[in-house]
């Protein structure tokens, strides 16, 4: 009897430490990425207020020698051609300042009739923070195509749902203010990749804007459709139904423990979190002092922190796929570079039509034939063992 009550006590033990360090994982991600946007974003902040500060000085005085300094590289015709087509079609700041600010008030006017315990202010303090949120995951987008908006969400969620507290609604108000912050990030680095693309392809910005807002209205009309009909057509939420639904307990959970607070964290989590912030500021500042040909050696804390969120098989692929670059630029640097894209291309392109086919698989009910999986010696003498075999 104390031999089972001990091996009990020792399966929960485990369990704990493993939630306890699922949940570390995700705010050490976060902090790294946090760490890298910001500093990134004061850096170009910096930049761009010192280079209007110098245009405002130079048409201030009269320039008596042309300086060395303020001769323009020469730049290639298609890239002068690419740079003339986007500038000439951009939109103008008022423009988007005016619909951000459009859109926050009407947002604070209207979420609060949907949810009676999110407070008019609790969305107002949202679209205040979410532009640096959003610029931090554009630049984490553009340097590893990962898209973490979720990551952001979280922060607003735990954020929210602390500050709300148990008796105000906290588990709502974190919910809905996640959503709101992972619609606005995701939505930002998906229009940056779309503008790059663009400037590649010489279409014009205005072109591809008002596409995006008509997308942007289909997916209105679209998606609430799509989850009515599976939500009539399948048992969504069933724990033990084909369509589980995970991430809605999973989001509900991290609401209730932001609830609570930070004392309900893991131990050490919080000092963890700041060191990782801290170590991603530092990185960056080292890489920006030291010379190119060393800074390449030193790693994006951007990249270091996917890994800790969607596991160690992309840090795997990363590595593979830098290893196979790098040697086909050993070999011919003309050709890797002209159709190092292209491959990438077609990897990411393939990986995404496979989506397609297995929606419709699994909408269909269509099993595997086979089943494979890889399991420790331990484990496979267990199974062996178990089978007789």
């Amino acid at each position: 009897m104390v031999l089972r009550r001990w091996r009990r006590l020792r399966l929960r033990k485990i369990s704990f430490f493993r939630i306890e360090s699922s949940e570390a994982e995700v705010f050490v991600c976060v902090s790294l990425i946090l760490g890298d946007g910001l500093y990134n974003f004061l850096k170009v902040l910096y930049i761009s207020v010192s280079t209007i500060y110098r245009d405002m000085r130079k048409r201030m005085t009269i320039p008596l020698k042309i300086n060395s300094t303020d001769v323009v590289a020469e730049v290639s015709a298609i890239e002068k051609r690419r740079d003339e087509v986007f500038m000439k079609d951009t939109i103008p700041v008022w423009i988007a300042a005016s619909g951000y600010v459009g859109l926050a008030a009407i947002s604070t006017a209207v979420i609060p009739q949907f949810f009676p315990h999110m407070k008019w202010y609790y969305v107002f303090i949202s679209y205040v923070f979410a532009p640096v949120m959003a610029f931090c995951n554009a630049y984490g987008a553009g340097l590893t195509d990962q898209n973490l908006a979720y990551n952001y969400g979280k922060v607003a969620l735990f954020a929210f749902a602390a500050w709300a507290g148990a008796e105000h609604g906290g588990v709502i108000v974190g919910l809905v203010t996640c959503g709101v912050m992972k619609s606005f990030v995701a939505t930002s680095a998906d229009l940056m990749q779309d503008f790059k693309t663009g400037h590649l392809t010489l279409s014009s910005p205005r072109s591809m804007f008002l596409s995006q807002l008509i997308g942007n209205f289909m997916g209105c009309i679209i998606a609430p459709l799509t989850f009515w009909l599976f939500y009539e057509a399948f048992d969504v939420g069933n724990p033990d139904g084909e369509y589980k639904a995970p991430f809605a307990l999973i989001y509900r959970n991290m609401a209730i423990l932001g609830v609570e607070g930070f004392s309900a964290l893991p131990s050490h989590c919080l000092q963890i979190c700041c060191g990782a912030f801290i170590f991603s500021v530092v990185v960056n500042v080292i890489r920006g002092k030291l010379p190119d040909r060393i800074s390449a050696y030193i790693p994006l804390p951007m990249a270091m922190a996917i890994p800790f969120y969607v596991g160690s098989y992309f840090a795997i692929d990363m590595c593979v796929g830098s290893a196979i670059l790098f040697i086909w630029h050993k070999i011919d640097y003309k050709k890797a570079e002209t159709f190092g894209p292209t491959m990438a291309s077609g990897l990411i392109c393939g990986e995404g039509l496979w989506i397609v086919p297995e929606a419709i698989l699994s909408l269909t009910k269509v099993k595997p034939p086979i089943c494979m999986k890889f399991l420790s010696n331990q484990m496979n003498q267990k199974v062996d063992k178990f089978l007789h075999i």
